[in-house]
């Protein structure tokens, strides 16, 4: 057993490694797959993670807040909600079949690991409002809209970051922004508007006007969970006091940065050939006055470009221990 096992794992790493089948391996090929083996486990294993946890927090905005209430939220949540308050059809099956199409979309325009991901996802948080017992919370519904939205908002948000959708909504903005001039964020904003339309008409006004407050708070959440609690800003930065600007942004920030070599073009002194490095870093959105302050003492006439960043891979963005 032992040595199937083994057999197994080469034939993985071979996989890996893009080796065929009748290749030898090395000791250091082996190694490095299996490091590489190693390292997809984990992300796979985190991504489950993210994702399970997604699946009851948004079940629980769903059945503790919304549904007892009859509040709606946005996208194709919000479809399933809303035709679920008027036909009565069961919220597991509407969850499902009301994104299958953005799931065939996803299937053909994004990736077939995302929508296996995705399917699976849609398919445990509908068996998760069918008989998972979460209990009605409260009928207040400015506590509906804030929480409702923020629970739900969150299992979006993780389920995203764990590579998988439990709304298809932004699939459908993707789509459609590739064959029109309106952005995915004009196409969201356009769904929701007519949902929210069909609310005030089919139920209240009322009802349509706390959903669009749900929205929001789920739209936040989303935002907050896969931007983090930091928002990191990125820092290019152009001046001939290059080597005193890295000194500071090393040794008094303790960040990370990467040195280009660039030549001027055109500025204020007309043209030039003259070769000049190039700073670039990432600092966080409470870092970037003391950043510019400190740039501005060493060089009034630098050139700073910055620019909000989602996510960082890699690199060095968390700060170095400084020396005291």
């Amino acid at each position: 057993m032992p040595f199937k096992r083994y057999n197994i794992l080469i034939y993985e790493i071979k996989k890996i490694l893009g080796k065929k089948d009748e290749d030898i391996l090395t000791q250091y090929e082996i190694a490095k797959g299996f490091w590489r083996l190693k390292k997809t486990v984990s992300r796979e294993l985190k991504s489950g993670a993210l994702i399970l946890i997604g699946i009851f927090s948004a079940g629980f905005g769903l059945k503790g807040f919304l549904i007892p209430n009859q509040l709606i939220d946005g996208g194709a949540m919000g479809v399933s909600l809303l035709v679920n308050s008027e036909s009565g059809i069961p919220l597991s099956l509407l969850i499902v079949f009301i994104n299958l199409p953005f799931l065939v979309i996803a299937w053909k325009q994004i990736s077939k690991i995302f929508s296996i991901k995705s399917i699976v996802a849609i398919s445990l948080l509908a068996v998760v409002v069918a008989f998972f017992p979460y209990g009605t919370v409260t009928q207040d519904k400015l506590l509906i809209a804030v929480f409702g939205g923020f629970f739900l908002g969150a299992g979006i948000g993780l389920c995203i970051r764990g590579g998988a959708v439990i709304d298809g909504t932004e699939i459908l903005a993707i789509f459609l922004s590739r064959k029109n001039s309106l952005s995915v964020g004009d196409f969201i904003l356009i769904f929701n508007i007519i949902i929210f339309s069909f609310a005030a008409y089919l139920i209240n006004l009322e009802t349509a006007l706390y959903s669009v407050l749900i929205y929001m708070a789920a739209s936040r959440t989303v935002d907050f969970i896969l931007e983090g609690i930091e928002e990191f800003i990125g820092v290019t930065i152009i001046s001939p006091h290059c080597r005193e600007i890295s000194e500071f942004i090393k040794e008094k920030m303790g960040r990370g940065l990467t040195v280009y070599s660039g030549k001027k073009g055109y500025g204020k002194r007309g043209e030039t050939d003259k070769s000049i490095d190039i700073l670039f870093t990432v600092v966080t959105r409470l870092e970037i006055s003391r950043l510019t302050n400190e740039i501005e003492k060493i060089d009034p006439h630098a050139f700073i470009v910055t620019h909000s960043i989602r996510d960082t891979i890699g690199g060095m963005v968390k700060k170095k221990p400084l020396p005291h």
